[in-house]
């Protein structure tokens, strides 16, 4: 059986533990990025709860833009703006349960690896 040279093992560690970083960044960025994704969908939900409890007539105005030393907005029917709001939470969620998968398939992979350098 052929044996592996001092250096080459070296090198193969080396990319090894440069992968084992990568992965663990990789994670860290889908737990943030989940993490930030809930707290949007969190203030969502209390803003559609806020609507929710106003009167059907009262008048909303949803920010359009802004332009140089004012800001814009657009009344908006009070019905329109739920289903907006409702649809940016759908969205969330979905983006949310989404990075959780990923976040799972991460960490499963980590579990895999690991087991098989024990071995």
């Amino acid at each position: 059986m052929a044996t592996l040279s001092d250096d080459t093992l070296r090198k193969i560690l080396v990319q090894i533990q440069q992968s084992a970083i990568q992965a663990r960044r990789s994670l860290d960025i889908s737990l943030q990025q989940s993490q930030a994704k809930e707290r949007e969908r969190r203030i969502l939900q209390l803003t559609i709860d806020e609507i929710t409890q106003l009167p059907k007539e009262v008048n909303m105005y949803k920010g359009v833009g802004k332009a140089e030393w004012m800001y814009r907005f657009m009344m908006v029917p009070r019905d329109t703006m739920e289903q907006q709001l409702k649809a940016q939470e759908k969205e969330l969620s979905d983006d949310i349960s989404n990075l959780n998968k990923k976040v799972r398939r991460m960490r499963d992979s980590s579990s895999r690896l690991k087991l098989n350098a024990m071995r």
